[in-house]
């Protein structure tokens, strides 16, 4: 019998000081209570508390932990806005008081994540509220800032971190909505066309600055013809009086009239009309006393060295 009860005794004892082992799950706090009062901190791993007597008040996360929020704001100029965001927060830190902090502030996870979300939305809603409906689109950043800067002293003294505040979305009433949709399609339709002139200014421009080339280049092209037609024909004239000069010195070393040059211009005249002539008519007289006429004629031309007008 006594056997027994040793064996029973050994037994309960085996159970009482293994009942005091205790696992606390990676990235969780233990916090343990005696009689309801605070008394220390677990860390993850295997712990021991006495048994009967203390007890793990609360398990802590310390891992990052999201919720996503939706609420709405009123601006400067009385326009709703509603806003989509997420929150991520954390415990501050792994430290005992901050353990203790977390424990304690609230009776539960609910009310701490009330106070959380009411603390953030009161926290934008009072910067909306200074600013007016057209600002707000472009004031992502600046609210964000804005919030981490209010909030983080509160969660602070709650034990806890804002990590990161993202909202995702940020939406108007329908009618704002549309508003807003028409002012933008009015500023995209105007920049549209101003780009629109502006392309066919440079298009005028550009016909005009090519067409003014085109008459400048040909006009110095009929410049430069009319300067190779004007020393062409004066070239001729040259050749043809050098030709007339050295004749009519050939002519008088043999002796010979004057008159013959002049026939032979005569003849070859007639000659290149009827070559090269292009339809046109052009009266001659043929008579003996017409080509004696000519002839008198050109021989006074030969006399103009003398002649002196009068004045």
């Amino acid at each position: 019998m006594e056997n027994i009860l040793g064996y029973i005794f050994w037994i309960l004892v085996v159970l009482f000081v293994f009942s005091g082992f205790v696992t606390v799950q990676q990235g969780f706090m233990g916090v343990v209570t005696m009689f309801g009062k605070y008394r220390r901190v677990m860390r993850p791993g295997l712990n021991f508390k006495i048994p009967f007597l203390e007890r793990i008040f609360k398990r802590v996360s310390i891992q990052n932990r999201s919720v996503e929020l939706e609420f709405q704001a009123v601006t400067i100029d009385q326009a709703n806005v509603y806003f989509k965001a997420m929150l991520l927060y954390s415990v501050a830190n792994a430290d005992e008081e901050t353990i203790k902090r977390v424990a304690f502030k609230f009776i539960n996870d609910k009310d701490l994540m009330q106070a959380l979300i009411r603390t953030i939305e009161g926290n934008i809603r009072s910067f909306v509220a200074t600013k007016r409906q057209a600002e707000v689109l472009g004031l992502r950043r600046e609210i964000v800032d804005f919030v981490k800067v209010e909030v983080d002293h509160s969660l602070d003294e709650w034990g806890y971190h804002l990590q990161d505040l993202q909202i995702n979305d940020i939406t108007f009433d329908q009618v704002i909505m549309d508003s807003m949709s028409r002012v933008v399609a009015s500023h995209n339709m105007k920049a549209a066309a101003e780009n629109e002139g502006q392309a066919l200014l440079i298009t005028k421009t550009r016909a005009a600055e090519a067409d003014g080339n085109a008459i400048k280049i040909a006009a110095e092209a009929e410049k430069t013809a009319a300067q190779l037609r004007g020393q062409g024909v004066a070239l001729f004239r040259q050749e043809v009086a050098k030709g007339v000069s050295e004749a009519a010195d050939q002519l008088k070393q043999s002796n010979l009239d004057i008159s013959v040059i002049l026939f032979s211009m005569w003849t070859e005249a007639i000659k290149n009309f009827a070559e090269s002539g292009k339809g046109n008519v052009i009266f001659l007289d043929g008579s003996s006393e017409g080509m004696q006429e000519t002839m008198r004629r050109m021989m006074a031309m030969t006399q103009m060295d003398n002649y002196k007008p009068l004045k």
